[in-house]
């Protein structure tokens, strides 16, 4: 069988929430279409209440949508359900482990409610691999919750499936836990893995993504490869640092200032529009005597809180 071109597809992809007594009907996904590429690490992100976590649930089969198409890995979910379900791996965002479990059990079991014979599970292979060996035997509720999220990466591999949704998967885990997970998916999409990635790390989407797309108010407002969607970006800085250290960020005509830690103060500007000899000579006009300079290219987040904010400056999403 040739291989999808693509690991998801949605296409017009809607889903409302019937009203209750308590809140109206709310749309949560307003036809969304989506490409997900077969081998790719893809990032979707959107603030909070974007519709992510609902999408995410109507490829785990959770949530029913209302209409639309989706398939994974070629895969429709209406008229091959449990064919796509099991194309998927997902790690929710909640800690959901079995506590009465050890590690070794837990895997165990997940591997047989995906019908994986015995002869064929790789139950020791993935707690090797995710640096649990040495607890495979501990019940589950007297791991660390870092230990946990590993775990639940695990089962989400016992099947094999070639799409590996993570739904925040480093939120709340130490430095050292995230380079060792991010390690393993790394490797695990060297071997063909397709992996989709919701994070409000977003350094960290910039840094792993090869394409993002970002989600708001549940429609999809962009979706390129992540060189792009930063080229998308015309604003520059530049960072000054005077000759005698200011404490307040001088005032420039045309040009928007902001202190820095040092003494030091940066300046926005267009490329359309301005120029980096533009922005010395208003310092130099303002008096004061430059002692270095150094200029900033916009970074993901900066990106994301155009497209989803509207002001770059409004409202940092990491502190949802």
């Amino acid at each position: 069988m040739d291989l999808p071109a693509y690991a998801i597809e949605a296409e017009s992809l809607f889903n409302t929430y019937a009203a209750t007594k308590t809140s109206p009907e709310k749309r949560a996904l307003n036809g969304i279409d989506l490409k997900v590429p077969r081998g790719s690490i893809f990032g979707l992100l959107g603030p909070n209440g974007a519709g992510k976590s609902t999408f995410i649930n109507i490829l785990a089969g959770l949530t029913r949508k209302t209409s639309g198409t989706v398939r994974i890995w070629g895969r429709d979910i209406d008229q091959r359900p449990r064919d796509a379900r099991a194309a998927i791996g997902v790690v929710p965002q909640e800690l959901a482990t079995d506590v009465f479990f050890t590690p070794r059990e837990s895997l165990d079991v997940q591997a047989g409610m995906y019908g994986v014979p015995k002869a064929e599970r790789r139950t020791d292979e993935l707690l090797n691999a995710l640096g649990l060996a040495d607890k495979a035997n501990a019940y589950v509720r007297q791991l660390s919750g870092g230990m946990k999220r590993r775990l639940m990466v695990a089962k989400a591999m016992v099947h094999q499936p070639p799409v590996l949704i993570l739904d925040e998967p480093t939120a709340g885990v130490d430095v050292e836990l995230r380079r060792q997970l991010w390690s393993y998916v790394k490797g695990l999409n060297d071997l063909g893995v397709t992996i989709v990635l919701t994070t409000h790390y977003l350094e960290e989407a910039q840094e792993l993504c090869d394409q993002i797309a970002i989600v708001n108010r549940g429609e999809v407002v962009a979706c390129e490869p992540t060189a792009t969607l930063l080229a998308r970006m015309d604003s520059r800085n530049v960072v000054v640092t005077p000759e005698t250290p200011v404490s307040v960020a001088p005032a420039l005509a045309g040009f928007e200032t902001k202190i820095r830690a040092g003494g030091a103060f940066a300046v926005s500007y267009r490329t359309g529009q301005s120029s980096v000899e533009q922005v010395l000579a208003a310092v130099r006009a303002s008096g004061m005597r430059i002692k270095d300079i150094a200029t900033e290219d916009p970074d993901l987040e900066d990106v994301f809180l155009s497209l989803t904010y509207g002001d770059p400056n409004a409202i940092n999403p990491t502190q949802d």
